[in-house]
């Protein structure tokens, strides 16, 4: 394959992001220099406003692997990948209006502390561990995929990449904390954006307009939306996409550290749920962004398909090849267009080694150490930011060696999202399951979560419900050229391999969550339930109210003995508020107000919470 070569302008785009995001790690290190403490550094002293946060999440959750992997998927399998619009809008709901409230007015700063508050301190590790792992493993590929893909297509040097984006993440995470990764996320996210218009605007340029690209679309049978097979084993119809996409979304999104922490830095529960609702819009903008460049891709190449025709050598290099061809003579474009799949990555390398951080000082340090003074603590902060960064530079380094181990590596972060958004949904959703339901639903959800994707990874689904739709190479120049790909032959396989191992990957999360609840429920009851006169209110979510609304009895009966309907929430954390696990104290709102009708930090005028009532105080 010809390696086009970056110029000079090139290089000089892509080092103006480097530049300008250690710059805001700077800034705000000078600017907050007098606030010094673990809360300032983690939480931005949870005085956000809904704005950069939601840029911030957007940006997070669009990394290099959606810049340069959605438009790859589009063009190989269709525009199904629209069908993500519903998912996306449903995942912002139940994230915002049935986890975020419990997350925000617990006053906790790592999601698992949750976990220690509802069940104990054995759960809450189990899970933290599991994030822990998964996420580094996670990261270090992020970073590594687009580099190997950018280096092999447009000669950007892969380990200078690779070092570069792990130091300046590291860089400006130790130096600002979760103000400089918020508002250098909200940047990035600009830069995504431009990005990705530019390549809009000249592809469609290319293809003679947006009409042609749609015409020739649909002719190549990539315009074919809704698809309502109920068939499980299909790769991408309306049902795996609306349905196993919420799943695997909510995840990695709704119980997600990276997430929460960004909810709860906002000044009010109104400004989170804003952030969440904007972010929605940011998600469906980079959707429809990645979706029209792959069928604007399609369209220039529906002749000649340089991924079958042995030009280039993985689908991965589809989106930069493609940069490189409609940018011939426009040095810098091309750099725009690395800068905008290295912002991807940016933006969720910092936003895991903030949370990495946060989750590790919160759920071991102070433990362990429960009397740091302010200063030591945010000196341990940015020890842990430093550490997690040269961890997950080294995992991606290590991501290189594993060959085709590295796609299996992309499907763990769903793998595990399953059964902790199960594991989450046990404690907010059912009053009566105790920490052995919880503990052992865990188990089995991961259990069976990665059961079906590691088989899947060994015996690979059937060519009918997996192979691309039909690429031509008619008109390509027989440089390179070679036979197109055909569907592997399949040697002798195992009749689970038919059914169970050809499951859907976007079905993976929801096999693992159901798995974990299923479980969990059966556990508690053999084991004896909870009783829910033990359970503060504000660690569970009343949903049974939506469907029990007529009968106080009956809302009563669902709530298994948690005390909702006094009207004291307020009155239970103050009676109570030292919330024991065995004989210690885990979390304490100091607050005293003569009021009883809502929880700390109730603000009447702006009918929201406040964070700033709700400082809590650790006792051990």
């Amino acid at each position: 394959m010809e390696v086009k070569s970056f110029v000079v302008w090139d290089y000089v785009v892509f080092a103006a992001l480097f530049i300008i995001s250690s710059g805001i790690g700077v800034f705000f290190a000078i600017k907050e220099r007098k606030k010094a403490t673990s809360r300032e550094f983690l939480v931005g002293g949870r005085q956000m406003s809904f704005g950069p946060v939601a840029l911030s999440l957007t940006a997070s959750f669009m990394s290099a692997v959606t810049v340069l992997g959605t438009p790859s998927d589009v063009y190989r399998f269709g525009a199904s990948f629209v069908v993500f619009f519903i998912a996306y809008a449903l995942v912002i709901v139940f994230t915002s209006e049935l986890f975020l409230p419990v997350f925000y007015r617990s006053g906790i700063t790592s999601t698992y502390e949750y976990l220690q508050l509802r069940f104990n301190k054995l759960v809450r590790y189990a899970a933290t561990v599991i994030y822990i792992v998964q996420t580094i493993l996670y990261t270090g590929v992020v970073v590594y995929a687009p580099a190997l893909a950018l280096n092999q297509v447009t000669g950007f040097d892969l380990w200078g990449s690779v070092f570069a984006t792990g130091i300046v993440c590291t860089f400006y995470c130790t130096l600002g904390g979760l103000k400089a990764v918020v508002w250098t996320d909200a940047f990035q996210m600009v830069v995504m954006i431009v990005g990705f218009l530019t390549v809009l605007i000249q592809g469609s340029a290319y293809a003679g307009g947006l009409h042609n690209v749609l015409e020739h679309s649909r002719n190549g049978s990539r315009l074919n939306i809704f698809d309502f097979d109920p068939d499980p084993l299909r790769r991408h119809t309306f049902w795996t996409i609306s349905v196993g996409g919420t799943f695997t979304w909510l995840g990695i999104y709704g119980v997600n550290q990276s997430t929460i922490q960004r909810c709860i830095s906002c000044k009010t529960e109104k400004h989170a749920k804003l952030a969440l609702y904007f972010n929605l819009l940011g998600l469906w903008v980079i959707l429809l962004c990645a979706v029209f460049s792959g069928l604007i891709m399609y369209s220039y190449f529906r002749d000649c398909d340089p991924w079958t025709s042995g030009i280039i050598s993985a689908p991965d290099q589809l989106m930069p090849y493609f940069v490189m061809e409609i940018f011939p003579t426009m040095p810098g474009l091309p750099g725009l267009f690395v800068a905008c799949a290295f912002s991807g990555t940016l933006s969720t390398v910092a936003a895991s080694i903030n949370a990495l951080a946060t989750v590790t000082f919160e759920d071991f340090v102070k433990s362990c150490f429960p009397h740091l003074s302010d200063k030591l603590s945010t000196w341990i902060s940015k020890g842990l930011c430093l550490l997690f960064g040269v961890l997950c530079t080294s995992m991606a380094m290590a991501a290189s060696l594993m060959g085709g181990v590295i796609q299996a590596a992309l499907s763990i972060h769903g793998m595990c999202g399953g059964p902790m958004l199960g594991l989450f949904s046990l404690g907010i959703l059912f009053p009566f399951v105790n920490w052995k339901g919880a503990l052992g639903g865990l188990i089995s959800g991961i259990t069976l979560s990665f059961w079906v994707a590691i088989g899947a990874f060994i015996y690979p689904a059937p060519a009918s419900k997996t192979w691309p739709l039909p690429l031509s190479t008619d008109q390509c120049v027989s440089l390179n050229e070679t036979e197109p790909m055909s569907p592997p032959a399949l040697t002798s396989r195992p009749a689970i391999a038919e059914t169970w191992y050809s499951l859907s990957y976007l079905y993976y999360s929801a096999v693992g969550c159901l798995g974990c609840i299923a479980a969990g429920i059966i556990i508690s009851f053999l084991t004896g339930h909870q009783s829910g006169q033990d359970i503060q209110p504000l660690l569970i979510r009343p949903v049974c109210n939506l469907f029990c609304f007529w009968s106080k009895k009956y809302k009563t009966l669902c709530w298994c003995g948690v005390q909702h309907d006094t009207g004291t929430e307020q009155e239970n954390l103050e009676n109570g508020n030292t919330w024991k696990q065995g004989d210690e104290s885990v979390l304490q709102n100091g607050l005293k107000q003569e009021s009883l009708v809502h929880l700390p930090g109730y603000d009447p005028k702006d009918k929201s919470y406040t964070n700033m009532a709700l400082e809590k105080i650790t006792h051990f």
